[in-house]
């Protein structure tokens, strides 16, 4: 078998490298780091996000995370922007161009029109006596650090820096505009983070779908709502709507003697455990999973205590929230 040794001990040396490099780009950033969230905060177009090679994949990743948390942008290639796709950029727009060496060739007809047209430009670069950094309206000046693989030549500890530097200016943004989870899932419905931000009223049943029977429905007709709503249980009702109590098979084998001379009240079990609506299907799954039940009725926790709607453990299966 070989030995793994050389293996392990290359990955760590690359890790401690670039995380110490990350440490360092925390300690510098500055005033240019204010500046450029207060120009992307300010503007009034979309963020441009652009990078060749592997600062453009890395451009790609940020311009995804801007979209994905409230600031609108997207990527552009340098190359493709040459051939038409500068009609992307307007006024009103602010250009974010990564290069680490800032000498980048295919960007300089980008940069250009950048400047000929009057189009905000934030520069990331290590060198700040650059192209790009000079010509930038805010320069973000990224430490030049030598790249963790040893030759000097492959970006690794370069794109590392940038990729956190973006993450940095999105997460930056996101706290002064109180971007919150629920504003994150309207931008990702669909995988499993949209699936651990719905809520229950989002995935809970309303109206006729509710299984609901006044307080002193004969459990004769109580048995049949049961069996027609399908849940295998039943909430009940006092004359102000408000939910009381709920029936569920326990009830039923407890109270299995006479079980027809009796009224949905009078077998129910009181003050049942509810959730609000607007709470996320997750919190509601973990209630249920510590009370050891399969369903809850959502009851707005301000209102009149009356059901607004009917949640199973299934409803949350089937969405993806285990």
């Amino acid at each position: 078998m070989t030995d793994h040794t050389k293996f392990v001990s290359a990955a760590r040396r690359v890790i401690t490298e670039e995380a110490q490099a990350l440490s360092v780009l925390s300690d510098q950033l500055g005033d240019s780091f204010g500046d450029a969230v207060e120009l992307l905060l300010n503007a009034p177009g979309r963020v441009i996000v652009s990078g060749m090679g592997k600062s453009g994949h890395i451009a790609r990743k940020i311009a995804a995370t801007f979209a994905s948390t409230g600031t609108p942008a997207h990527f552009v290639h340098p190359a493709e922007a040459s051939h038409g796709d500068l009609g992307m950029m307007t006024r009103g727009d602010v250009v974010l161009v990564l290069s680490n060496s800032g000498e980048t060739p295919e960007l300089a007809d980008l940069v250009a029109y950048t400047r000929r047209f009057g189009i905000a430009m934030i520069g990331v670069a290590s060198k700040p006596k650059s192209t790009l950094l000079q010509r930038a309206d805010v320069a973000i000046v990224l430490p030049n650090l030598g790249e963790a693989c040893g030759t000097g030549v492959v970006p690794t500890t370069s794109t590392t820096m940038t990729l956190a530097l973006g993450d940095a200016l999105a997460v930056a943004l996101m706290e002064h505009r109180d971007f919150t989870p629920e504003n994150f899932r309207e931008f990702h419905p669909g995988g499993k983070l949209g699936a651990q931000l719905s809520k229950v009223s989002d995935l809970m049943h309303v109206a006729d779908a509710i299984p609901l029977v006044p307080a002193d429905t004969p459990m004769s007709e109580t048995l049949l709502v049961i069996s027609q709503k399908g849940f295998g249980v039943v909430g009940v009702t006092n004359e102000q709507d408000c939910l009381i109590g709920i029936v569920t098979d326990g009830d039923l084998r407890r109270h299995m003697t006479g079980l027809l001379d009796h009224t949905a009240q009078e077998v129910m079990t009181a003050e049942p455990t509810t959730v609000a609506p607007e709470a996320l299907a997750e919190e509601a799954v973990a209630l249920m999973n510590a009370k050891k039940i399969t369903c809850l009725f959502a009851v707005d926790p301000k209102g009149s205590g009356a059901a607004a709607g009917f949640l199973h453990i299934h409803d949350c299966l089937r969405a993806g929230i285990v």
